[in-house]
C-alpha cells in the first residue's frame, strides 16, 4: 500500500472521528443559538456518541460482508448528509435525530482498520496502523479546537456544514483512490452481529487484547474525566480552556504511535505491551504530583498526560496488530469485539473515577490509574507463564499462511500467543 493510500486513510480516521467530538466544543453556542438551556443542548453530544456506540455494533461488522470501498464511500456520503441535516436543524430534537445519524454513520474509522490490514504487508501492519491511529488522534484533538474556533467566528452551524463538505469530498475521494477488495464472509446480516460475542469466547488473544486496552483506557479515561476537576479546584482555579491545553500536550502522541506500529513489526505486539503498561503506572505518580498546584504542578500534568496518552495510544496498536492477524476473514467483526470492550472499559473509569474523586480526591484517582495498569500487567506475565516460555521462544512459535496459530479459538494454553511472532519472521522474510 503506497504511502498516499496511508495518507488518505489517515485523513478519512480524522475525519470520521472529529464528527464525534467537535459537538463537545460547541454546545454553549447551540443553546444561545436555539434558545434552549445547556443541558438540553448537551443531549446533542449524548445522542452523537449513543449513534456512534450503535454503529459500531451494527455497521461495523458489515465491514466482513461488504467491499470496503462500497461500504466506506456509502458510510462517508451518508454522514455527510446527516451533518447537512444537523446544520440546517431548525430545532433542538430535528438536532438530536440528526446527530444520532451523525454518530451512527461516523464509524469509517473502524471500517479503515480490517481495509488497511488487509492491504499492506504483515511485517508493515503496525506502523501503518500506528500512522491510522496518529490520523484519529488528531481528529479527536483538534475538532474541539475547529468546533470551538469556527463556531464563534460564523455560529453553531459552520462546524456542521464545514464537517458535512469534508465528507462529502472523502466519499468522492475514496471512490476513486481504494483499491476494490472482495468481501471476506457471506454470512447473512444477524449472524454477523452475534459473531464478536462468540469470538470473545472463542478466541483467547482477543479477549486477552481486550482486556489489555479495557483495563488502560479506562485508567485513561478516569483521568481525563477527574482533570478538569482539579484544574476548576482550589489548586489552580482555572476554566475548561486549561484541560484543553493540556489535551493539545498529547497531539505529540500522534509522533509516537508510528513508531510504536514499527517496533511491533520487529519485535511482535507482546514485547511492547509490557512497556505500555509500564508506560502507564509511570505518569500515574507523575499525575499524583500535580495535586500540589501552581506551576510546577502544571508541568508535571502536563509530563504525565503526554506520557499517559503515548503509552495508551501505542497499546493500542500492539493491541489491534494482534486482532487483525487472527482471522483475516473476521477482521470487522473481531474490530468490532475488541473497540466494544474498549469503550466499556472507557465508560466505567470514568464512572470509577468520578466516584474516587468525590472520596480520595485526584491521589485516588491516580492510584486507580496504576492499580488498573498492574491489573494488564500481571494479566500479561500470567499469559507468559501459561505458555510455559520465554517471549523470544514465543516468537519462534510457527502459525499458518493466514496468521493463525495452530490452538486458534482453543484454550489460552493452546493458543500460546502467536501474535507475539513478528509478522516479519512468520513469512520468512529477511
Amino acid at each position: 500500500m503506497s504511502r498516499r493510500m496511508v495518507l488518505i486513510l489517515a485523513v478519512t480516521c480524522a475525519v470520521a472521528v472529529g464528527n464525534v467530538y467537535f459537538p463537545q466544543a460547541i454546545g454553549p453556542l447551540i443553546a444561545a443559538g436555539l434558545h434552549v438551556s445547556p443541558d438540553s443542548a448537551a443531549a446533542v453530544v449524548t445522542a452523537t456518541q449513543a449513534g456512534y456506540t450503535a454503529g459500531m455494533v451494527l455497521l461495523v461488522p458489515l465491514g466482513d460482508r461488504l467491499p470496503h470501498r462500497s461500504l466506506l464511500v456509502a458510510l462517508l456520503a451518508l454522514s455527510g448528509l446527516a451533518l447537512l441535516a444537523a446544520g440546517c436543524a431548525p430545532a433542538l430534537p430535528a438536532l438530536i435525530a440528526a446527530g444520532t445519524l451523525v454518530g451512527l454513520t461516523t464509524v469509517g474509522a473502524q471500517i479503515v482498520g480490517p481495509l488497511a490490514a488487509g492491504l499492506v504487508a504483515a511485517d508493515r501492519r503496525g506502523a501503518v496502523i500506528g500512522t491510522l491511529l496518529s490520523g484519529s488522534t488528531g481528529g479527536m484533538l483538534l475538532a474541539r479546537t475547529f468546533g470551538g474556533t469556527l463556531g464563534e467566528w460564523l455560529g453553531w452551524r459552520a462546524p456542521y456544514l464545514v464537517a458535512a463538505v469534508l465528507a462529502l469530498i472523502l466519499a468522492t475521494v475514496l471512490a476513486f483512490a481504494v483499491p476494490a477488495t472482495p468481501p471476506s464472509s457471506r454470512r447473512p446480516y444477524r449472524a454477523l452481529l452475534a459473531e464478536p460475542l462468540r469470538l470473545l469466547r472463542t478466541e483467547p488473544e482477543l479477549r486477552r487484547s481486550c482486556f489489555y486496552q479495557a483495563t488502560v483506557f479506562a485508567g485513561f479515561s478516569a483521568v481525563w474525566t477527574c482533570l478538569a476537576l482539579l484544574l476548576a479546584g482550589p489548586a489552580y482555579g482555572l476554566d475548561a480552556r486549561a484541560a484543553g491545553m493540556l489535551a493539545l500536550v498529547g497531539a505529540a502522541s500522534m509522533v509516537c504511535t508510528p513508531l510504536a506500529g514499527r517496533l511491533v513489526d520487529r519485535y511482535g505486539p507482546d514485547p511492547v505491551n509490557p512497556v505500555c503498561m509500564l508506560g502507564v503506572l509511570v505518569p500515574a505518580a507523575i499525575l499524583a504530583l500535580g495535586a500540589r498546584g501552581g506551576t510546577p504542578g502544571l508541568l508535571f500534568l502536563a509530563l504525565g498526560t503526554l506520557l499517559l496518552d503515548t503509552a495508551m495510544q501505542s497499546g493500542t496498536v500492539a493491541n489491534q496488530v494482534r486482532v487483525y492477524a487472527l482471522r483475516v476473514d473476521a477482521r470487522s467483526r473481531l474490530n468490532t469485539a475488541y473497540m466494544t470492550c474498549a469503550y466499556l472499559g472507557g465508560s466505567a473509569g470514568s464512572w470509577l473515577g468520578t466516584r474516587i474523586w468525590s472520596r480520595a480526591g485526584w491521589r485516588g484517582v491516580c492510584v486507580l490509574v496504576a492499580l488498573l495498569a498492574a491489573l494488564a500487567l500481571v494479566r500479561h506475565l500470567l499469559a507468559l507463564y501459561t505458555c510455559g516460555e520465554s517471549p523470544a521462544r514465543s516468537r519462534a512459535a510457527s502459525t499458518d499462511g493466514l496468521g493463525h496459530h495452530p490452538g486458534a479459538g482453543g484454550s489460552d494454553r493452546a493458543s500460546c500467543d502467536a501474535s507475539v511472532t513478528p509478522p516479519r519472521r512468520r513469512n520468512g522474510a529477511r
